[in-house]
């Protein structure tokens, strides 16, 4: 008798592998058709693995489960690399708990899509259409070719850079007292955490006993500078060095910028806090300088600090509100709206105040679309910032500004705080965690993703110019 077979009816059903190719071809179609959802899935499907793995007895000190909303807060800080916590990293995680959270930032960092990408390269020995879309998703590149090697540019620069990070930590470790695999443990996870720009800390106290110590904070600021630059930046300047004609616009523009921020952040933060006994007004000269640099990266994406932030002038928390919204580079492991997108939007009002026509950088026009891309981006961002501030300062009753910190800390992926988040509710925990996680995904990418499908549009309208300003 002859078997009827249907549409969805495949040749190898009775393989115990035919899920997996079901599978297979479900992230294919995904992939060619909107590599953003993919993206987004994905990055959900990471958290949700991570929340499990830290809801286990054994991935507590205490050997009790942790809460759920407690662990889903750890999982997303963790994946997106923020660094915002709510239990302390190193008294509630046991050994376990420590490993899962720095394995969540490693791969949080290098990205969910790039891992895969990596892996598929390095079992089949090449990476197909299908998985140089997906990296470049992630990556955010601009062409196809540059993703094979971009891909290992990623391995052995973020390998590198950690361990020689670690190998400069554990040495000082030791010398203040730790014993060795104390020390290359602490060295490791700094060097992790810090290259990826997520603010964790294995210490009950963070960092703040060494903030007079330049052997532990110049690594730990060169570590979070360098991750905070992004991957394609990086690959500009193995391969031209310091050939700054060479440089793609996107790496002089991220250099620059980053660059401006962080000398104008150090002026500014530093002036600020320079009398203030709360916080630096003690310390002598050195110190305060070399405070004043720490806390001008760390704002803008690292997450460590030095003093608490509590105790800032009320204009220190506006500039640091400022630098945190700011960010680093593009398809980097930082947050924020990104150096680039301030740049474009600079670069534009310079030019309608010159009355130019286009829109120029270092030789080169910016075309119309990458303003729009800018400019959504921060209207985006802006938005989905006061709509997590308004909520929250309905659920929390605290200040406007102490809010406003958090939320901003929690979408920029950069891990400051003034002790609200273990302070919220359950409910403001878990808004946090949605604003960590779309912060990390960036708007655009989100907006892709939601979108129900890609508009194409075939005719235009007669244009007309609105008044504006």
């Amino acid at each position: 008798m002859a078997t009827t077979r249907t549409p969805w009816t495949r040749d190898d059903d009775r393989s115990p592998f035919w899920l997996l190719s079901v599978a297979r071809d479900a992230v294919d179609r995904l992939a060619g058709s909107s590599p953003a959802r993919l993206a987004l899935i994905t990055f959900a499907c990471i958290v949700l693995v991570f929340t499990g793995l830290l809801s286990l007895p054994w991935a507590a000190a205490s050997g009790r489960v942790t809460p759920l909303h407690d662990a889903l807060f750890t999982a997303v800080s963790a994946v997106c690399v923020t660094g915002l916590t709510v239990v302390s990293t190193a008294t509630h995680w046991s050994a376990f708990g420590q490993i899962v959270i720095l394995l969540a930032i490693q791969i949080g960092g290098l990205g969910v899509l790039t891992l895969a990408s990596i892996l598929a390269m390095a079992v089949s020995r090449r990476l197909g259409v299908r998985g140089k879309l997906i990296a470049l998703e992630e990556m955010n590149i601009g062409r196809l070719g540059e993703v094979g090697a971009l891909l290992r540019i990623v391995v052995a620069t973020s390998a590198t850079i950690e361990l020689a990070i670690a190998v400069i930590l554990a040495p000082r470790f030791m010398m203040l007292g730790e014993p060795l695999g104390q020390a290359v443990w602490h060295a490791v996870f700094y060097a992790i955490s810090a290259f990826n720009n997520a603010g964790f800390t294995p210490h009950s106290d963070g960092i703040v006993p060494y903030g007079e110590d330049p052997w532990i904070l110049l690594p730990l600021m060169a570590g979070v500078f360098i991750g905070s630059l992004g991957f394609p930046v990086i690959m500009v300047l193995l391969f031209t060095r310091a050939r700054f004609h060479a440089w793609t616009l996107h790496a002089k523009l991220t250099v620059e910028v980053s660059v401006i921020l962080l000398v104008l952040g150090s002026i500014a933060w530093g002036a600020f806090e320079w009398s203030n006994p709360g916080t630096i007004g003690s310390m002598n000269t050195a110190d305060k300088i070399l405070h004043s640099v720490f806390a001008s990266v760390m704002t803008r994406s690292g997450g460590f600090n030095l003093v608490d932030m509590n105790h800032l002038d009320q204009t220190s928390v506006l500039v640091t509100d400022a630098l945190m919204f700011a960010g680093g580079g593009s398809a980097s492991t930082a947050g924020g709206i990104k150096v680039t997108t301030i740049a474009v939007v600079v670069l534009a009002i310079v030019a309608e105040a010159r009355g130019d026509a286009d829109v120029r950088s270092h030789g080169r026009t910016i075309p119309p679309s990458a303003m729009r891309v800018a400019m959504a981006v921060i209207a985006i961002s802006a938005t989905m910032v006061m709509v997590a501030t308004a909520v929250l300062l309905q659920i929390s009753g605290q200040s406007l500004d102490r809010v406003l910190f958090e939320v901003i800390s929690a979408f920029a992926t950069c891990g400051l705080s003034n002790g609200l988040s273990a302070e919220l509710s359950p409910v403001g925990k878990d808004v946090l965690s949605v604003l960590m996680f779309l912060g990390r995904m960036g708007p655009i990418t989100v907006s892709t993703a939601l979108a129900l499908r890609q508009r194409r549009t075939l005719y235009h309208f007669p244009e007309e110019r609105p008044i504006l300003g």
